[in-house]
């Protein structure tokens, strides 16, 4: 439980690594739901990233939550507290983002793997 890849269509592997210090409940929740196929959507409201509204259902706390980002970090969106926009959404950003609403930011691509995941982002 170091952290996960994303496999592109076109079979690119993607490395991402856990912040499991800074958000441990958004890791394990995340961990459990692996493996899982998802069709992202492109968003350049809220930065560049990719992400989808209904990813799953993530009834854990917020933690390590912000409304910014830094190129390479993903994001879940909790069911709690139920004011929160940005619930049940995952969100990857590569670029400079800021979500709609707070989410919790829980991992970040290995920095060699950043321009392949941009290269995606500007490919969706």
């Amino acid at each position: 439980m170091t952290g996960f890849i994303l496999k592109t269509k076109d079979r690119q592997i993607i490395r991402f690594r856990y912040y499991k210090a800074e958000a441990p409940i958004s890791v394990k929740a995340f961990d459990q739901v692996l493996p899982f196929t998802i069709s992202f959507y492109h968003a350049r409201v809220s930065g560049l990233e990719f992400w989808v509204a209904d990813a799953f259902a993530c009834d854990i706390i917020q933690e390590n939550a912000s409304v910014f980002t830094v190129p390479g970090e993903i994001v879940l969106g909790t069911l709690k507290p139920a004011r929160v926009k940005t619930s049940g959404a995952l969100g990857i950003y590569y670029g400079e983002g800021k979500g709609l609403d707070a989410a919790n930011i829980f991992g970040k691509v290995f920095e060699e793997d950043l321009p392949l995941l941009k290269a995606l982002g500007e490919k969706i």
